[in-house]
């Protein structure tokens, strides 16, 4: 009894070791620790926007449009005398959320189709291949703008438009993962025991193909961001008055020489995200990579 019990100790020993490990080189990273800070300062704002944001985002006072950032309004006012600061801090949120619904529908469609065509092999995975290389050979922006002109301009419809062009590379990377593991001894062990082939790639396939998209979810969150910004700025994603940064920017791009504030603000905003996303990514890559280990 006492034996079995170290055991089980010692196995969560080294499942904490490696994970602590992955957490000690992370925070050796001094660039993703920076862009961590600043993606968690954007989530809890995103989060308590209600209570953070000193305006209603929708809320216009014409007699002070146009305002320049000042004590009552810290980043100024816009064309409808609205406050820039309240309308950013609400289009982050919206910014986030539909980045995260479309890099979480890319990553579910992509880890069936990967998982499953590099497991079964044969004509279904010549069949799949085939199909995602048809839309890999559309560019990102174009098949997006299609799909996106097809549905609509609803928050989930914009999700599905970015995720769609997100599936055919993330699906081929996932099957690249299964291939090398489908031979696996485990893999065999599991078929002998009478193991179906759904447990197989529930219990075995997903969980050893997961590294590389943790990764690929932080890096796709920022490039979500920036295309909603794209997306909303020629007026193919959110539509005002829902303040998004995208159309933030194409709201005040007639103003770009005149006012400065209503274009300056959002832009910084989808960049620094951006930044911070694949600054993060990036660091992620690395802890988790086991040729760093030393």
């Amino acid at each position: 009894m006492k034996k079995n019990t170290m055991r089980t100790r010692s196995k969560g020993a080294k499942k904490r070791s490696k994970f602590g490990e992955i957490v000690h080189r992370l925070r050796k990273s001094t660039p993703a620790m920076i862009a961590l800070s600043f993606i968690l300062l954007l989530i809890l704002c995103s989060v308590f926007a209600p209570l953070i944001a000193p305006y209603d985002y929708a809320k216009q006072d014409l007699v002070n449009r146009f305002q320049m950032p000042n004590g009552a309004h810290l980043l100024g006012t816009d064309e409808f005398g609205r406050d820039i600061l309240s309308r950013l801090i609400y289009g982050g949120r919206i910014s986030l959320l539909v980045s995260m619904m479309a890099v979480a529908i890319s990553v579910v469609f992509a880890l069936v189709l990967g998982a499953t065509a590099g497991y079964f092999g044969g004509i279904y995975d010549t069949v799949i291949m085939r199909v995602l290389d048809v839309f890999m050979a559309i560019p990102g922006t174009l098949l997006t703008i299609v799909v996106a002109v097809a549905l609509g301009t609803s928050l989930l419809d914009t999700a599905i438009a970015i995720a769609v062009g997100s599936v055919p590379a993330l699906a081929r990377q996932l099957r690249a993962s299964t291939l090398l593991i489908r031979d696996e001894e485990y893999i065999e062990a599991a078929k002998s025991f009478g193991a179906s082939n759904f447990r197989i790639i529930r219990k075995h396939v997903l969980p050893n193909t997961l590294a590389p998209v943790i990764v690929q979810v932080s890096l796709r969150l920022g490039e979500s961001i920036t295309a909603i910004a794209g997306m909303s700025f020629i007026g193919l994603g959110i539509q005002p008055p829902t303040p998004e940064w995208g159309n933030m920017l194409s709201a005040g791009q007639q103003y770009i020489r005149s006012f400065w504030p209503l274009i300056t603000f959002p832009g910084i905003l989808i960049g620094l995200s951006m930044l911070a996303f694949n600054l993060f990514g990036d660091g992620l890559r690395d802890a988790m990579d086991p040729r760093l280990k030393r």
